[in-house]
């Protein structure tokens, strides 16, 4: 599928009928991406799905060994299985891997990058060895992390004594699958008719979770744990990690958090906020309504309620945000591959 201009800029969307596959397609079209193709990739159950992309109809492919045959950027936006079993593949090809699953992580060789704070958390290198002849992998994180990092890279440089953030995921952050769910649920209560809970093996219609049911996987302290890890790895001591918690909210999209910062004495809000904004986060303005869910639904950025002090320390403030889940880290994906086209052509 011709996707643009110009260049020998072929794409490749593994996972491409996933949320996040849709949204990668999407955030290429509106970037103006430079591809030459765009080719939609994804398991065989999903193979001959017609969609489109750039206006023209088009169709996934399934994977298959030609499947990154003069690719340039694979991204993996899938299941963690699907990129785990084909990102090798696709890297022995000639493709650069930019990797939104998490699964290239686990073999050492990714390097995690989030463009937006390269200012003050430049990529490092994978502790692994990269193949001198095959390009490196990366690591797009996800929006839990890229959050994470940025108000930790940004209080940062104030030294706070602590941070501590309280994480609220939407249900498409587990895909389709739990859009389904929540709508189901919400359904068939409001019809008081039993619920079902294949994903979350517990109720999230109309409730908040510290914790999922038995049955389910991942489990959300599973998914806290990776998501500390990836801060950690990404801050790598560069800033301070704050301390996480995951709280599973009755909503469909938009990725709110909470987060409290103490400092050692107190800070004029502003001051915080030009820090926070120099790292493309957007602050509302003043006498505006704070971000919700709804309010930042196709933002590629941060959206920060204005800092307010602590009424009971001095040195504490508090901060409240919402991003796109899905637009969010499908933008940070896209601009590591932008950043990578201007090295090239420098």
């Amino acid at each position: 599928m011709p996707f643009g201009p110009r260049n020998a800029n072929r794409v490749a969307i593994v996972g491409a009928a996933s949320l996040r596959g849709k949204e990668l397609k999407q955030v290429l079209e509106d970037r103006n991406f430079p591809a030459s193709e765009v080719i939609l990739l994804d398991e065989s159950v999903m193979a001959g799905t017609l969609t489109e992309a750039a206006g023209e109809p088009t169709f996934i492919r399934s994977l298959d060994e030609d499947s990154f045959d003069g690719v340039r950027f694979a991204f993996f936006a899938g299941t963690i299985f699907d990129a785990d079993r084909n990102w090798v593949i696709a890297q022995r090809a000639g493709a650069t891997v930019i990797d939104l699953t998490g699964a290239v992580t686990a073999s050492g060789r990714a390097t995690a990058w989030i463009p937006s704070l390269v200012s003050v958390l430049p990529p490092r290198p994978a502790s692994g060895k990269n193949g001198s002849a095959q390009p490196m992998p990366y690591f797009s994180p996800p929006t839990a992390v890229v959050t994470a990092c940025t108000i930790a890279a940004g209080l940062g440089r104030f030294l706070p004594q602590r941070i501590v953030l309280f994480l609220f995921p939407p249900v498409s952050e587990r895909d389709q699958p739990g859009i389904e769910e929540l709508e189901s649920q919400t359904t068939n209560l409001l019809s008081f008719r039993p619920i079902q809970q294949p994903i979350f093996d517990a109720q999230v219609a109309f409730n908040l979770l510290s914790a999922y049911g038995e049955d389910s996987r991942p489990r959300l302290a599973e998914i806290r744990s990776r998501i500390r890890s990836d801060v950690a790895d990404c801050l790598a001591g560069r800033a301070p990690v704050p301390a996480i918690q995951l709280v599973q909210a009755p909503v469909f999209y938009g990725y709110a958090f909470a987060a409290y910062a103490e400092f050692a004495s107190g800070l004029p809000s502003d001051e915080l906020e030009g820090v926070l904004s120099g790292l493309g986060v957007k602050i509302e303005a003043p006498g505006n309504a704070s971000p919700t869910n709804i309010s930042v639904a196709g933002e590629s950025e941060i959206h920060l309620a204005r800092i307010e002090p602590d009424t009971t320390s001095a040195g504490g403030v508090w901060l409240w945000g919402v991003a796109d889940n899905l637009r969010l880290a499908a933008t940070n994906a896209v601009r590591i591959a932008e950043e990578l086209i201007a090295k090239s052509q420098a």
